[in-house]
This record gives structure tokens, C-alpha cells and sequence, in this order.
């Protein structure tokens, strides 16, 4: 049934390498992604496919198959990172202080691929599908809420979604029931202190005991405030306050995270969090400003979605299918799974050989046979299918 996806596959694997390393060479930071998208709906208008350039002028989305019934999204992130490549590698960024290194170059091209792929169908595809190139994902609020808000999901089904992944080896797609990523919030605090001298703490308020006071406590408060099994953590990730040994400082700054796996636990992160802060600054007598700042929910696989991912997975061989782990990185996929059920995988990217390149890291490259693997999986998912849940 799926013979002529593998036929496209291996006579474009060229292709599909040069999409992505053109793509990595040009990368385009959030809601600046000009230049990929005229490039990805340039390639889908030659195809005799209709692109829609979404109202910002970056991302697009472009139906394939019928019009009415059932329609499967596709979703595929464009944007790259602010940071420095330091790959070596011939396609490289040209773009000083901006890069590929979370695997977003391989993202479109995979959905590039799958489109194309689609757009030469020899028979009518089983249901519409609805490629998704969506901006800004390394940003909050990221641009997933920019594509739910043109409406692009009111007759959507279900959504899915790929991500590479540099600890399984190219050939392998990991699949997880339930929470694969966490939801991620920020939490800064400010407080504020007459100051003083520091043989005197006495006559004025300790901001930096009150520093040391809440960096201990609220982690551990919300460890035990909250069950360990919703994966939830919270990691202080910059404190500042004060030069001088002898002085007590009149403001001081904490900001980090606050991630967890559980969407209920999520809803509730937020006053909990003031409570325990307002609970331990309390006796401490210094002034504060807590600035609670939600990010994404937790991608959470729902039970059908899953099974159309394994199945589609599975068409590639008994080796293909694995397990995967929960992530505690936060992903704006999730806000799509807020209108309409779905799924995401993740994408083997490792050569199998020498170190494993983690994302986000100047030194970040993929084995591009994933490529193949990622357009294969992503158009069985458009050809194989809604399976029977027991």
C-alpha cells in the first residue's frame, strides 16, 4: 500500500539532502522566516499545490486531498536559534550568530518532502491532510498560537508532529503514550531592601538571607506540595544581588524554571507557587514583585494518535518503532493539541557513531538519512489510516 512513498523517497533522497542543507545554510530567526517560506511555497506552487502564506508573512499551511471529511494535520517548525554555528560542515550557516541547532531545517524539509510526496499520490488520498509550516517556535508566545489563531484547525482531526532527537540512531522513531514533553514556566522575582550594613542585619531586612531562603525553599516546598509522579521540577537558573561583602543589598534577582508533565498540575503551578513564595519572604520582612510567567502546556499523545504513529512507524520495519522517554523541555506543538487531538514523535538523528551532539549545542548535526525515515513516517500517516482502539 505504501510502496510508492519508498519509490519517492529513494529517488529524491538527493533532493531532500540539498532542501536541507539550502535550508541550514539560510536560517532565519523567529517571525523573520522570509525567506524559508517563499522557498517552501515556491517548491508546493510548482508542485500544483495551493500554499497559504499565514498573515505575518512567515509560515504557511497547504491542504492536499479532499476537501470534505476527515483531515489530518502535519506540522513542522522553521525558525533557527540565535547562536553560533560551529559544525565545520560544508553547508554551514552563513548567517553569523544564527543556526540550525535544533534540527528545524530537517523539520521542514521532512514536510516539504511529504508534501511533494503526497501532491503525486497515485490514488485519492484516504482523507485531506493539511501541511502546517509554522514560525517562531523557539520564542514565547510561540507561533503556534499565531496558526490557531487564523483558524487553521477548525477542520482538522488530529495533528502530528516529528522532532529530532540525537540520542536515537537514524533509522528509529521513539513514540511515548501520554506526556512527552513539559510544560515550561518562568518565574522571576525581585525583591527590594532598605539595604544596610552587614554587622547590623538587626536594624534592616536581609534580602540576601531572604535570596537563600527562597531558592531552597519554594524547589523543595513544591516537592512536597505536589505529587513527584506529575515529573514536576523547578531549577533556579540566575541570582543576582549585591557587590560588596560588607553590605546588605538593597534589590536582588532570581529567575528560573518550573516545568512539569502533568497538564492538571500546570493549572495550578501558578498560585501555588505564589503561596509558598509569599509563605517564606513573609517573616524575612523584605519587599518582593513575583512575575509568574506561563509558557506551553505538556504535549500529551492522545491513546489513537499513538496508535496511528506506531502503525505508520512500523511500515518501515521491525527495527523502527521505540520507546521514548519524557522530556522536561517545553514544546508549542502542545497548543495545538488544546483545539484538536494528536501526537509527537521523535526522530532519530544520531549516525550511530562517535558522540551524541545534544540540540541547542554550536556543535549540533544530524545524520541526514533521517530524512528519509521522517517523510516516510509522515506520509504513511497520511495514507495508513485510523486504527481501532480496543
Amino acid at each position: 500500500m505504501t510502496g510508492w512513498i519508498d519509490r519517492w523517497v529513494d529517488g529524491h533522497a538527493g533532493d531532500l539532502s540539498a532542501w536541507r542543507r539550502h535550508i541550514h545554510a539560510h536560517p532565519e530567526l523567529a517571525r523573520h522566516e522570509f525567506a524559508t517560506t517563499e522557498f517552501v511555497a515556491g517548491m508546493l506552487t510548482a508542485a500544483g499545490l495551493e500554499p497559504r502564506i499565514l498573515p505575518g508573512g512567515t509560515g504557511l499551511i497547504c491542504d492536499i486531498g479532499p476537501d470534505t471529511g476527515a483531515r489530518v494535520a502535519l506540522r513542522a517548525d522553521m525558525d533557527a536559534l540565535p547562536l553560533q554555528e560551529d559544525t565545520g560542515a560544508p553547508y554551514t550557516s552563513t548567517v553569523p550568530g544564527v543556526s540550525h541547532a535544533c534540527g528545524h531545517d530537517a523539520h521542514t524539509t521532512i514536510l516539504l518532502g511529504t508534501g511533494l510526496a503526497l501532491a503525486q499520490a497515485p490514488e485519492p488520498l484516504p482523507y485531506g491532510v493539511r501541511l502546517v509550516f509554522q514560525p517562531a517556535e523557539e520564542v514565547m508566545p510561540g507561533g503556534a498560537l499565531d496558526v490557531v489563531a487564523t483558524g487553521a484547525m477548525k477542520d482538522v482531526s488530529r495533528i502530528f508532529a516529528l522532532h529530532c532527537d540525537p540520542r536515537l540512531a537514524a533509522g528509529r522513531v521513539g513514540v511515548r503514550l501520554g506526556a512527552i514533553t513539559s510544560a515550561a514556566d518562568t518565574v522571576e522575582l525581585l525583591l527590594d531592601s532598605p539595604g544596610g550594613h552587614t554587622s547590623r542585619p538587626h536594624l534592616t531586612t536581609d534580602l540576601v538571607y531572604a535570596l537563600g531562603t527562597v531558592i531552597t525553599g519554594l524547589p523543595g516546598m513544591l516537592s512536597r506540595r505536589i505529587d513527584p509522579r506529575t515529573s514536576t521540577v523547578m531549577v533556579w537558573g540566575a541570582v543576582s544581588a549585591g557587590q560588596a561583602p560588607n553590605a546588605i543589598p538593597q534589590t536582588g534577582r532570581l529567575v528560573g524554571t518550573v516545568r512539569t508533565g502533568d497538564h492538571d498540575t500546570w493549572a495550578l503551578l501558578e498560585p501555588l507557587v505564589r503561596e509558598i513564595v509569599h509563605g517564606l519572604l513573609a517573616p524575612t520582612g523584605v519587599r518582593y514583585e513575583l512575575n509568574y510567567r506561563r509558557g506551553v502546556p505538556p504535549v500529551v499523545n492522545d491513546e489513537i494518535s499513538t496508535r496511528m504513529f506506531e502503525h505508520a512507524i512500523s511500515q518501515l520495519g521491525p527495527d523502527a518503532l521505540s520507546d521514548t522517554p519524557q522530556s522536561g523541555g517545553g514544546e508549542d506543538f502542545s497548543w495545538y493539541l488544546e483545539e484538536v487531538p494528536g501526537a509527537m514523535a521523535r526522530l532519530g538523528v544520531w549516525s550511530g557513531v562517535g558522540e551524541q551532539l545534544d540540540i541547542h549545542q554550536p556543535t549540533f548535526d544530524l545524520d541526514e538519512r533521517a530524512l528519509a525515515v521522517g517523510v516516510r513516517v509522515m506520509a504513511n500517516l497520511a495514507v495508513c489510516g485510523e486504527p481501532t482502539v480496543p
